[in-house]
C-alpha cells in the first residue's frame, strides 16, 4: 500500500498584499481615497500621530482573522451539566453524564486504582513513552480484550498502539482507514455515541448508517439491521458496539451476534469494535468481551478500541488501546509502523501515568482480582438501580410498560421519553439528562430513585 503526496505551493507575496486581511470588504474608491489622504496625512504628521495611525492599522487587521469564527454549538451530554451546576435547586438530579457515580452520587477512585498509584510513586521517571506508547500496557490490553491464550497473541499478528481512551483509538483508526482505504466509508448504528459521526467526519470518511434501535419495542431491530448489513457493498466497514451499547443499552445477545459474524463472513466486511465497557456491562469482562471472541473464531480480521474510563474510572488519564488484526507479523508491524506515523503530528506521544496504572493493575494478579471485585461491583450497583426504578415506576401505577430499563445493559437506559417530556422533567422537577431521553444509570441512587420515577410517572402518564 502507498498513499500520493503532491507539494503545496504558494504564489509569490506581493509586498501590497501584506496590509490586506481575509474577510474584509473591498474599500469604495471614496473610502479608498480617504484612507489615503489620512495615511498621507499620518506620514506628514508628527511621530504619535504617524503611530496611533499605525496602531489602529495593526488593530483592524489583527482583529480581523478571526473575526468570522463564530461560536461552536454546545455539546449537547456537557451542556446538561453546566445546566445542572447553575440549577440552585436542593431537587436536583442529573442523570446526563456518563460517569460513575457511589449510592450517594459522589465520583469514586477504586481501590486497586489508588494502590496502583502508591506503588507508581517515586518508582518511575518522567521520560516519553515510545510513538506506540507502553508496551506492558499494549499487552496486558490485548489480553484482555482478545483472550488470555489467543493464538493471534503469539503469533504477533495484532498490531496495537496504546491511544488517548476510546476517542484516540477511534480517531487513529479513522484516519488510518482514510490514509490506506481512501475509497472505503464507514456503516455507523442508529443510534449511536455523538462523538462517532464527529470522529469519522473529521478524518473525512464518508458515513452511513445502519438500522440498530427499534424505538416501539425499545430494543434491537435485528431484521433491519440484518438486512442493512446483506444490502451493504461487500467489503464494508461497519462500527460495532462490543457490549453496553451507548445511548440504548441494547445488544444483542449470543446467538445473535453469531448469526451477525456469519454475515459478515458472507459479505467480507471490516468489524470495528468499540469497547468502551468491557466489565462494566455485565461485570465479567470475558463475557463482555464474547462479541469479539465470536468474530476472531469465525476468522475475521477485526479492529478494536478498547478505553480504561469507564471500566477503571481513569476518566481524566485518556488511557486506551487500539488494535488490527493482521494477516501476519509482517503485515502487523507494517500497520503499527503507520498507526505510529499518524500519532506522531497528533500527540507525538500517549501519556505514561493513566498507562502505569492500567499495566500495574492488570499485570498484577493481586490488583487485577482486586479490579475484577470492583468493577463487577460497579456493575452490580446499576443493575440493582434499573430494578429499583423500574419497581418504583410499577408501583406508581404507570400504564406504560418499563420491562426495558432491565432487559438494557451497561450505563444507559433508553427510555423511550419524548423531548418535550425531558423538558418538562427538567423545567418541573429540576432533573437533567439529554433530550433524547437517555438515562446515566450510574446517577441514579437509593437516595433519589423514588423521586426520579415519580417525575417520570408525572410526565409520562396519559392524562
Amino acid at each position: 500500500m502507498h498513499t500520493r503526496s503532491r507539494r503545496l505551493g504558494f504564489p509569490p507575496l506581493n509586498p501590497s498584499h501584506l496590509l490586506l486581511t481575509p474577510h474584509l470588504p473591498p474599500l469604495s474608491s471614496d473610502r479608498a481615497r480617504m484612507a489615503m489622504s489620512r495615511a498621507a496625512a499620518a506620514a506628514a504628521g508628527t511621530p504619535v500621530a504617524r503611530r496611533r495611525l499605525m496602531g489602529a492599522v495593526a488593530a483592524r487587521s489583527m482583529a480581523s482573522w478571526f473575526g468570522h469564527v463564530e461560536p461552536a454549538a454546545k455539546d449537547p451530554i456537557l451542556g446538561v451539566t453546566e445546566a445542572f451546576l447553575a440549577d440552585p435547586s436542593p431537587d436536583k438530579v442529573n442523570v446526563g453524564v456518563g460517569a460513575y457515580r457511589d449510592d450517594s452520587g459522589k465520583p469514586v477512585v477504586l481501590e486497586c486504582v489508588r494502590e496502583a498509584e502508591r506503588r507508581i510513586a517515586g518508582s518511575m521517571n518522567m521520560e516519553y513513552l515510545p510513538m506506540g506508547g507502553s508496551i506492558k500496557m499494549i499487552e496486558e490490553s490485548l489480553k484482555l480484550a482478545y483472550g488470555e491464550n489467543c493464538e493471534f497473541i503469539k503469533d504477533k499478528r495484532i498490531a496495537a498502539v496504546q491511544a488517548l481512551s476510546g476517542t484516540g483509538a477511534c480517531r487513529l483508526f479513522a484516519d488510518f482507514q482514510k490514509r490506506f482505504l481512501p475509497d472505503s466509508q464507514i456503516y455507523i448504528p442508529t443510534p449511536t455515541w455523538a462523538n462517532h459521526h464527529n470522529i469519522w467526519r473529521d478524518a473525512q470518511v464518508p458515513q452511513k448508517t445502519f438500522t440498530y434501535y427499534h424505538p416501539e419495542s425499545r430494543g434491537l431491530d435485528f431484521a433491519g439491521l440484518m438486512d442493512d448489513i446483506k444490502n451493504a457493498p461487500d467489503g464494508s466497514f461497519f462500527l460495532l458496539h462490543a457490549c453496553a451499547h451507548n445511548p440504548t443499552g441494547v445488544d444483542p445477545s449470543e446467538e445473535q451476534w453469531r448469526e451477525i459474524s456469519h454475515q459478515f463472513k458472507v459479505k467480507k466486511h471490516f468489524p470495528f469494535f468499540d469497547m468502551a465497557y468491557q466489565g462494566f456491562a455485565s461485570g465479567d469482562p470475558e463475557r463482555d468481551a464474547k462479541a469479539i471472541r465470536i468474530f476472531l473464531e469465525d476468522g475475521h480480521q477485526i479492529g478494536c478500541a478498547q478505553s480504561y474510563a469507564k471500566n477503571m474510572g481513569l476518566y481524566g488519564q485518556r488511557a486506551g488501546c487500539l488494535s488490527i488484526l493482521c494477516d501476519d507479523e509482517m503485515q502487523a508491524v507494517a500497520v503499527k509502523s503507520q498507526l505510529q506515523q499518524i500519532a506522531r503530528p497528533l500527540y507525538s506521544n500517549p501519556p505514561v501515568h493513566g498507562a502505569l496504572i492500567v499495566s500495574t493493575i492488570l499485570g498484577d494478579p493481586e490488583l487485577k482480582s482486586l479490579w475484577l471485585k470492583e468493577v463487577k461491583g460497579m456493575a452490580d450497583r446499576i443493575i440493582g438501580m434499573r430494578t429499583a426504578l423500574k419497581e418504583n415506576l410499577e408501583k406508581l401505577g404507570s400504564p406504560m410498560s418499563w420491562e426495558h430499563i432491565t432487559n438494557q445493559i451497561g450505563m444507559f437506559c433508553y427510555s423511550g421519553m419524548t423531548p418535550e417530556q425531558v423538558d418538562r422533567l427538567t423545567k418541573e422537577f429540576h432533573i437533567y439528562m439529554t433530550r433524547n431521553g437517555r438515562i446515566s444509570m450510574a446517577g441514579v441512587t437509593t437516595g433519589n430513585v423514588a423521586y426520579l420515577a415519580n417525575a417520570i410517572h408525572e410526565v409520562t402518564k396519559t392524562k
